[in-house]
């Protein structure tokens, strides 16, 4: 695992869910026995986002939301990469909705990790799509009046092939799903539940031990799926809701692609005409 640290250590705060993903997602390309050329990330806005600089590996930090569309552009240009978004409820379920939705319904090869905390971190505790109604913030003070939007359940009904719940407080579970999840050959999501120790008071990590519970098998067909998804004030599921390895790829729709990637077909050129100088 010290193979892909940077030498920063994390910026998150003492305690953070972060550093659970951060420690499973290490252990689970360790285990792949990848090497570094072999996959890139694409990051959002956010905490989350800080990841960045703490995993020695091709990156791209892209703008708040918008992480999917550039992992959908990097895996369309050389689907030989395997490509992994890493991004929180904030970014990717309010002005990355749309994006998150379009990649599941064409099942891009992605694999999206969504750091579930219910708030946005970065900018100190505001409520996001996932805050569960009645919840108090900075922005809401008499409590959030809106329904929370479930990843899992929206995954789901979005057409998402592989969809799977973690907790950053059960490393090697979190560990288990990762391999799974990256490896799975069409769009993936995997949410995770993050604990927010400075902002969010309420999903605490005993909060969250009194709740999760390991799903005892795949449900059998997508109704059951969104049920066992959803949660309740005794019981969150965590494991696999749905894998689906039979359905095609985005990209192995296309003849183009299944021989070369996008990028072999693109001439070389010689682009040093365009360098400016510093001398």
């Amino acid at each position: 695992m010290a193979n892909f640290d940077t030498g920063i250590f994390p910026t998150w705060c003492g305690g953070c869910g972060d550093f659970g993903i951060w420690a499973a997602l290490k252990a689970a390309i360790k285990q792949l026995n990848w090497e570094s050329h072999q996959f890139v990330i694409v990051y959002d806005i956010g905490c989350s986002g800080n990841m960045a600089s703490f995993l020695r590996v091709y990156a791209f930090h892209g703008l708040h939301g918008r992480a999917i569309p550039a992992a959908t552009g990097i895996k369309l240009a050389n689907h030989s990469q395997k490509v992994i978004v890493i991004g929180g409820d904030g970014g990717l379920l309010s002005e990355g909705l749309t994006h998150f939705v379009a990649a599941a319904r064409a099942n891009m090869a992605i694999t999206v990790i969504l750091h579930n905390n219910q708030v946005y971190g970065l900018t100190t505790g505001q409520s996001s799509p996932t805050s569960l109604k009645g919840t108090k913030g900075k922005a809401t003070p008499l409590g959030v009046v809106d329904q929370p939007l479930e990843p899992c359940g929206f995954a789901l009904l979005s057409g998402a092939t592989y969809v799977a719940r973690a907790f950053a407080g059960t490393i090697p579970d979190t560990t288990k799903i990762f391999v799974d999840a990256l490896t799975h050959r069409g769009f993936a999501l995997v949410e995770v539940l993050q604990p927010c120790v400075t902002y969010n008071k309420l999903n605490t990590y005993d909060w969250f031990r009194q709740r999760v519970k390991p799903l005892p098998a795949v449900p059998t067909n997508v109704y059951e799926a969104i049920a066992k998804a959803a949660w309740t004030d005794q019981d969150i599921f965590t494991g696999v809701f749905k894998r689906d390895e039979a359905a095609l790829p985005y990209h192995l729709n296309f003849e183009i692609l299944k021989e070369k990637t996008l990028i072999q077909y693109q001439e070389k050129r010689d682009l040093t005409k365009y360098i400016i100088s510093q001398k």
